[in-house]
């Protein structure tokens, strides 16, 4: 699910990545909404902002929306040299490793805001959140090609309009040479995408209600062990490849 192989990936592969990083985003989402009233993924919304702010002169509010968006493409920006590097370099768990580094970060986050809230620490939490989402949107969006958006739900309901659309056009034309279960599978990843954000945000308000910023210890320690389980597995799978090779030797 983690590994960018060179063979085509299967929309299963794809339908658990997006379980597991739309939920997690979703819940992020949802938490930073109920603890700061703003969303760190939502950028649609962020930039329409901008306007009455800047009619308004809303200076305070102004300056969270623009550093929002700029958090968010600086994690975009990170998680895509990240991926290149570690393309260059032939590191095949690197998605893996910006997955855990941002499980990692979300736990002390998490753990900051337990044993050392404050108020005045609230913008920057709220950005780290951002930065954080543009590397999760950026990570699932490379890994699968452009299938899987965790936190971009406007593109995703695009995505599965288009597909569900391809879908009817290729029934009503009876044309063989449309591959209709091709189209039915994109159109079930994107689905799985919306449903999945969707519980996550569900989750993520009942989980702050209940558990207040200890909520966002779960989606990292779920980032965490998927994370760490697909490195330990490929490094494994390597050492007994290499193994193998040498005793044919």
């Amino acid at each position: 699910m983690l590994i960018k192989l060179k063979r085509t990936r299967t929309h299963h592969e794809d339908r658990n990545l997006a379980l597991c990083l739309a939920t997690s985003a979703g819940l992020l989402n949802a938490v930073a909404l109920a603890a700061f009233g703003f969303f760190p993924s939502h950028m649609s919304g962020n930039v329409s902002q901008i306007s009455p702010d800047l009619n308004q002169m809303d200076i305070y509010n102004l300056k969270i929306f623009v550093t929002l968006i700029a958090a968010f493409v600086t994690g975009a920006v990170v998680a895509r040299i990240a991926v290149v590097m570690g393309i260059i370099k032939g590191i095949r768990t690197i998605f893996s490793c910006i997955l855990l580094a941002e499980g990692v970060l979300l736990i002390l986050t998490s753990l900051f805001e337990l044993y050392y809230f404050s108020m005045q620490n609230n913008v920057e939490v709220l950005l780290l959140l951002a930065f954080l989402m543009g590397v999760h949107n950026a990570t699932s969006t490379q890994l699968s090609n452009g299938r899987v958006r965790s936190t971009h739900i406007t593109g995703t309901l695009t995505d599965a309009g288009i597909s569900l659309g391809s879908v009817f056009m290729a029934m009503l034309r009876r044309d063989p040479s449309k591959n209709i279960r091709a189209f039915r599978q994109q159109f079930t990843t994107h689905l799985v995408t919306i449903f999945s954000f969707l519980t996550g945000g569900i989750a993520g308000w009942l989980f702050y209600n209940a558990l207040g910023f200890g909520s966002l210890m779960g989606p990292g320690i779920v980032l965490v062990l998927i994370a760490s389980l697909s490195i330990l597995f490929t490094l494994y799978k390597v050492k007994t490849r290499r193994y193998g090779s040498a005793l044919r030797e």
